[in-house]
Parts: structure tokens; sequence; C-alpha cells
């Protein structure tokens, strides 16, 4: 436990190292498949790297342009936004002291704040944009990650005491670690679309940035989702009114209920579950070791613990803590 303390401190001292090399790891894991394929197509290795790149490129400059655009027009009409909420607020204020029920006028404010919201999302956002401003650092340890894909594989044989075992411990835990954060990142990305193409037939301002939002906290277990829908739901209230906040609150429900709870698990073939209680601690846990990329990575990192731990019998019971109890 001592030795823990010390390797943690060590880890939260390094973080601006740290994060950018556990995004990158990140990338590498969904990018993997990809080139593995061209590979398999006989397509030579350097070609493949490049391909995969100039796509990681391509989709990056995509969604940050998509984002930046919307967040300009966003922040261009706040203030409007903000007047008309603190409209909705006063008027059920003096609705609710219509029932003899005081309402705190400055209470009611700050609970319709929008501002408060979109700030404290941009922050989180800064921080993270913040790690990735060192693109550069991040790309060239994927690309040095998936070159040595191949010969990783070599070298757990040559440091193996029983190379037949530790090689099918190894491959059943990297096909099991790939195939989770694959899966996440796709269901993610249907998160992400469902949100799109639903508040874009309620005819709410900037649906690409709020799809961009959902898809990206929906790896921030539990409050990623609520952060999401805040701003979408407070923004329907704005334009259309209470019916069509409700419609919202209704499909950010359903879509994380359904993506999370149904497709997810069956995709998977096994639950891979994680204990709610986990779920939470892992999310405190890494945000403070690790900042915002922590929260983003929380269920993958701990997922990583957990699948490790379950190839050992010395360390299975970690994992059994770990599990869910639909899992066990």
């Amino acid at each position: 436990m001592a030795a823990l303390v010390i390797v943690l401190a060590g880890v939260k001292t390094a973080e601006a190292v740290v994060a950018p090399l556990l995004i990158a790891l990140f990338i590498a894991a969904i990018s993997a498949p990809l080139m593995f394929f061209l590979t398999r197509q006989r397509v030579p290795q350097v070609v493949s790297l490049i391909i995969v790149l100039m796509t990681i490129i391509a989709f990056g400059l995509l969604v940050s342009s998509m984002m930046g655009a919307s967040l300009d027009g966003f922040s261009k009409n706040l203030p409007q936004y903000q007047h008309s909420l603190s409209n909705i607020g006063s008027n059920l204020a003096a609705f609710l002291s219509g029932y003899g029920l005081e309402a705190n006028a400055a209470e009611m404010k700050r609970l319709f704040d929008l501002s408060a919201v979109m700030g404290f999302v941009g922050t989180t956002f800064n921080r993270v944009l913040g790690t990735l401003t060192n693109t550069f650092l991040i790309l060239l340890t994927v690309a040095f990650i998936l070159l040595e894909l191949g010969s990783f594989k070599l070298k757990v044989m040559r440091i193996a005491d029983d190379p037949v075992k530790s090689m099918a411990r190894f491959e059943h835990f990297s096909s099991t670690l790939n195939r989770y954060i694959v899966i996440k990142s796709l269901m993610s990305f249907i998160t992400g679309l469902v949100v799109f193409f639903a508040l874009y037939l309620l005819d709410i301002d900037y649906p690409v940035m709020w799809a961009i939002m959902a898809f990206l906290l929906n790896f921030v277990p539990n409050i990623g989702s609520i952060i999401a829908a805040v701003p979408a739901v407070l923004l329907g209230l704005i334009q259309h009114g209470p019916d069509t906040a409700l419609i919202i609150v209704l499909v950010y429900l359903g879509v994380n209920n359904i993506v999370g709870n149904m497709v997810e698990p069956r995709l998977m073939g096994r639950s891979l579950g994680l204990s709610s209680l986990v779920v939470f601690f892992s999310l405190v846990f890494w945000g403070w070791l690790l900042g915002p990329i922590g929260m983003f990575l929380s269920v993958p990192l701990t997922m990583t613990v957990k699948i490790a731990t379950e190839e050992s019998d010395e360390t299975r019971w970690i994992s059994d803590i770990l599990s869910s109890e639909e899992e066990l």
C-alpha cells in the first residue's frame, strides 16, 4: 500500500506526460483494427500507418471545425438565451408564489443559469484541449505503438517463463480490452448520432455541438450523460417550451438506457460490467489523478485493471470486487 501511494503520487506529478500517453494508447486501441485490416490486405505497413494517421487527423479536424463553428455561434447568442431563461425563472417563481410556495428569485436565476453550465463544460473541455494541444507528440506515440504491435507478442514470448501460457493470457487480455474500447467508442458514436437527429428534428439550435458533447461525455460514467443533456434541455425550454424540453429529456434517457444497457452488453458477448459503486469511485479517483482526461477514460482504465486481474488466479479476486452483480 505504501508503494502504491508513492506510485500514484508520481503519476499525479507527471500528469502532463501521463495524460497524453493515455490518450495515445486509447487512440491506438481504436485504430488497431483498421491497421490490422489493411496489413491483412497486404498493404505495406508504412502505407497502412499513413492511412490510419491521415484518418485520425481528418476526423480530428472535422470534429474541431464543427465544434468551433457551433461554439462561436452559441457564444454570440448566449446573452439572449440567458435573458430568456431568466424570464422563465421569474415566471416560475411567480407561479409558485400563487400557490403559497415562496421561491427565492436569486436562487431561481441561479438554477436557470445556462452560462454556468456551459462554463463548467467549457472549463473541462479547455483542460482536455490543453492536453491535446501537443498533437505531434500524441500522433508520434500512436504511430510507434501501431508499428510495435506486431513485434510485441514476440517480446512477451521471449521474456515469459511460460511462453505458451503467457501468450494465451496476453492475447485474451489484448483482444478483450481492444474489443471493449472499440465497442464503447462505437456506442458513443451512435449515441451522438441519435442525439443529433433528434435535436435536428426538434429544431434545436447547434445540434452538431450537442451531439459531439454527447459522444465525448458518454465516456464519463453516470454524470457524463447528465452534463451533456442539461444545456440541450435548457435550450429546448427556451426555444419551444416545456413540452420540447421533456421530449429531449426522454431522448437522452432512452438512448443511454437502450445503448448502454441493451445493445452494448449484447455486442460485448458478455457483461464485462462494473459495479455501480466502482464506476462512481473510478470517476472520482481517475479524475483526481489525471484531471478531465482521467474522467473521460475512467471506465476504460478501470476495465483495463479488471481484464488484466482476471487473467491470473492470484489476482482474480480484484476482478471479482470490481464486477457487477449480473456478471458474478
